[in-house]
């Protein structure tokens, strides 16, 4: 049997094997029948051997710096590129490239469209599709590292630090109109939406509305740039409460109806079994959507809130003024009591199916 190591971190390649395996049957046919078989086959391949073996013994694990997509929702997918540097050093870079079998490791909440490539390692950027599957702050890394000598004849192996990480915000799913406009006094939204005292620009960030990017600093900085507003006056914020055994389904809800909210105008105060954080609109829902990302189970807060927001093991329900609806029959332009070709029922019990693109919840509801 062919040895599968030449050191504990150095492996034959397939190819490799055939070649030992050939020099072998040739220096047995040298033994039999002369020389000039072991001078033909058996010399060539132990220098190709001793070779690769010298070029991978050479070879340092090197450095990954990552540039990681942005946090973001459940069921978006985004670029991860990986580039290299030699240990120790501030920018990517390798004084000795190679080549090598790319691998990247990340959590459950996570789905790699390639989980593997090849790539020249320090000549070039290593791209990965990941698309984002449950809320969570997921893992990414560590990059393990296959290199191959340039004949393909061995193999080493490296488990390239660091792991980084990624907030997953909950799936967002569109809210009707008939059911937002129900949450908030229109007229009072309409007062408080003072948009002329300018406070700063600041990176977009999912829920911010389209009319408030700046273009010019959106040029200049090749990235996405909104402007911020300090209001002279406030609406009447609309108050959410979420808790429940299904956690997943309840975030979603929560972040579905709170971002339709602020793009609305409406100041939305949402207190969960993890915190409590206040949003208006123009701000940064940043903290809105890590509470929800970390949301646990657990009871509602506030059960006399505007808005409660509770899970059960099989359904997510959203109460207001005395009505009950469930979340997943909540669909957009068919309002209480309206029938159309996907529908039936009342606002308790309208038949809808989930968006497009969408991913089930990762627990089923059971969280």
């Amino acid at each position: 049997m062919l040895p599968d190591r030449f050191t504990p971190d150095v492996r034959l390649t397939r190819r490799g094997k055939s070649v030992v395996a050939v020099c072998l049957f040739a220096a047995a046919m040298a033994w039999i029948a002369g020389p000039r078989a072991l001078n033909a086959v058996v010399a060539p391949g132990i220098v190709g051997l001793a070779a690769a073996y010298l070029q991978l013994r050479g070879l340092e694990a090197p450095r990954v710096i990552r540039d990681l997509p942005p946090d973001a929702h459940a069921g978006t997918s985004h670029e991860l590129r990986l580039r290299f540097a030699d240990a120790g050093e501030p920018t990517a870079g390798l004084s000795d490239p190679f080549l090598a079998r790319v691998t990247e490791r990340v959590d459950d909440g996570l789905e790699l469209e390639q989980s593997a490539v090849e790539a020249a390692i320090g000549e070039s950027d290593v791209q990965f599709e990941v698309s984002y599957r449950r809320r969570g702050e997921r893992s990414i890394g560590p990059t393990e590292l296959v290199a191959t000598d340039v004949f393909g004849l061995l193999s080493r192996e490296f488990d390239c630090d660091p792991v980084d990480s990624v907030l997953v915000y909950p799936e967002r799913r569109p809210i009707p109109k008939w059911f937002r406009l129900g949450l908030y006094d229109v007229e009072e939204v309409g007062k408080s939406r003072q948009r002329d005292e300018f406070d700063q620009l600041r990176e977009y960030v999912e829920g911010d509305s389209l009319r408030d990017i700046h273009w010019p600093a959106t040029a200049r900085k090749d990235e996405l740039i909104v402007k911020e507003f300090a209001a002279d006056t406030q609406g009447p914020s609309v108050s959410i409460s979420v808790g429940g055994r299904g956690a997943d389904r309840t975030a979603m809800a929560a972040t579905s109806v709170a971002l339709a909210l602020l793009e609305e105008g409406v100041p939305v105060d949402l207190s969960a079994p993890n915190g409590r954080v206040e949003t208006f609109p123009g701000g940064d829902p940043r903290q809105l959507l890590e509470l929800l990302t970390r949301l646990p189970r657990g009871g509602v807060p506030d059960p006399d809130a505007d808005v409660v927001i509770e899970g059960t093991h099989r359904q997510t329900e959203i109460k207001t003024d005395g009505e009950t609806h469930r979340f997943d029959q909540l669909r957009e332009g068919t309002a209480p009591g309206q029938d159309d070709d996907r529908s039936q029922g009342t606002a308790e019990g309208q038949t809808g199916e989930p968006a497009p693109g969408t991913v089930p919840a990762a627990d089923g509801g059971e969280r």
